[in-house]
């Protein structure tokens, strides 16, 4: 092991969730809202005389802020309550995301409104840390989504600022992943910083404690939560010990990686990914990886896409023989839940689910499925992609090379299919721009957005 790498946290045994269909996607953002919305009912009842309006309603949301960072570190624990309240901890990671983002810009109207002559020698510097680091986290989290944000006619600017010698040079001290997740790990030192501002210097809480205890409980919630994922979790998490078996290149820049268990095996549903430790030749990396074998197979297989810099070497770091461990799993991308007509939509490295919902099928498919699987070039895995079809009445394989036919569209599915699409059900994973346009081109078409699931398997 290299000098500054971590090993894997220790092995525990695994668990393995029920099948069962649960509204949780629908819930846990509702949830969010009530929350919100309750605080600010709360400190518009409760609110305590000659408090000024303007400093008031800043500090309130600057209590919003906390909420709301709060929330986030509850969502990111991998708690398997918290993935069922969000029907997964890919759609956990991005609400993550979302309430930080909404928290951060509560910030500029608690900093603009809620000034504070009084306050205390440590709170000021205090919220001006928590505020300047979550702000720098926040920035490093949306660079490499940059082309979301930026509008078209500027992202040329933006290219060419990139590209400099100074921007180059910062890129290289502060890009990878694997710095990236270890300085996000602050997030919760920065939202303590900024919960202890607010419990010095909030004005109302001196004459309004039903404010100060509520807000004690919210900041200390989340602090409770940070405490127990970066201590505790490694210790009582589901982790199993595994060996890798192979490395094998499946098309340029398309490697999976084969393992096999040394104890407990893990166990899984076809569709479900893994948080993947793996001791290369340069250290200890950690990556959420889906899982493309089936859970009857000897081993377990991920099949890596090279999209970022660890992903781009791992077939050059990673050996037979070396250790690996298992965490997970979890996600709940299963076809199970879906209507008796089906469409799978698969783009590049996002056929990794579909691959072990094909390897796991045994016996007849209750549905009827067609598969479209778009690629630039000849489909990997087309030949045992074929014979699953082969073997399956009702199951339909479209194997778009885009070199050749251009983009897969909505109305090629969409005439693939039979009967009405109110009926229809939709699973698709691939990259985000893809399934984006996917999403509202069906809604349109008349697919319920309940009937529409998707892996985000770019979450980070």
């Amino acid at each position: 092991m290299n000098p500054g790498t971590s090993p894997p946290p220790a092995r525990v045994g695994g668990v393995f969730w029920p099948h069962r269909r649960l509204a949780a996607r629908d819930v846990g953002p509702a949830t969010i809202l009530v929350l919100v919305l309750a605080q600010a009912v709360l400190w518009a009842v409760v609110a305590p005389a000659g408090q000024p309006t303007g400093s008031y309603v800043g500090q309130l949301f600057g209590a919003e802020s906390i909420l709301l960072l709060s929330i986030g570190l509850v969502l990111i624990s991998t708690l398997p309550w918290v993935e069922e309240w969000f029907d997964g901890i890919d759609r956990a990671a991005i609400w993550h995301r979302r309430v930080a983002i909404t928290g951060l810009v509560l910030l500029a109207p608690h900093v603009l409104l809620s000034a504070n002559p009084h306050g205390t020698a440590l709170g000021g510097p205090l919220g001006a840390i928590g505020a300047i680091g979550m702000i720098a986290l926040a920035v490093w989290a949306i660079l490499p989504r940059w082309q979301y944000v930026v509008p078209r006619p500027l992202r040329g600017l933006v290219l060419a600022a990139r590209d400099a010698p100074i921007a180059r040079d910062v890129r290289r001290l502060f890009g990878g992943y694997e710095r990236w997740r270890a300085l996000h790990r602050t997030t919760g030192l920065f939202v303590a910083a900024g919960f202890v501002h607010g419990l010095l210097d909030g004005t109302p809480f001196d004459k309004a404690p039903l404010l100060r205890w509520t807000y004690v409980g919210i900041g200390g919630i989340g602090l409770a939560f940070y405490v127990y994922r970066e201590l505790l979790a490694r210790w009582l998490g589901p982790l199993h010990d595994y060996q890798v078996e192979t490395v094998r290149e499946i098309d340029a820049g398309l490697v999976e990686i084969a393992m096999r268990p040394l104890g407990r095996r893990v166990d899984f549903i076809p569709g479900q990914f893994a948080m993947v430790y793996l001791e290369a030749k340069d250290g200890w990396h950690r990556h959420p990886f889906t899982i493309s074998s089936a859970p009857h197979e000897d081993v377990v297989r991920v099949t890596v896409k090279a999209l970022g810099d660890y992903t781009e070497r791992l077939q050059h770091l990673v050996e037979p023989g070396m250790p690996a461990v298992i965490g997970g799993p979890h996600g709940r991308f299963d076809h199970r839940r879906g209507t008796d007509r089906q469409v799978w939509i698969a783009g590049g490295v996002g056929v990794a689910p579909f691959l072990s919902w094909l390897r796991a099928l045994d016996g007849d498919l209750p549905h009827r499925v067609d598969f479209f699987y778009s690629a630039d070039g000849e489909a990997p895995f087309a030949e045992e992609i074929r014979g699953v079809v082969d073997r399956h009445g009702s199951l339909h394989a479209h194997l778009v090379d885009t070199s050749v036919e251009g983009r897969l569209t909505t109305e090629r599915v969409l005439a693939a299919t039979t009967g009405e699409a109110g009926g229809l059900s939709v699973f698709m994973c691939g990259p985000n721009g893809m399934l984006r346009t996917f999403q509202s081109q069906l809604r349109a078409a008349g697919v319920p957005a309940r009937n529409i699931h998707r892996e985000y398997f770019d979450w980070r």
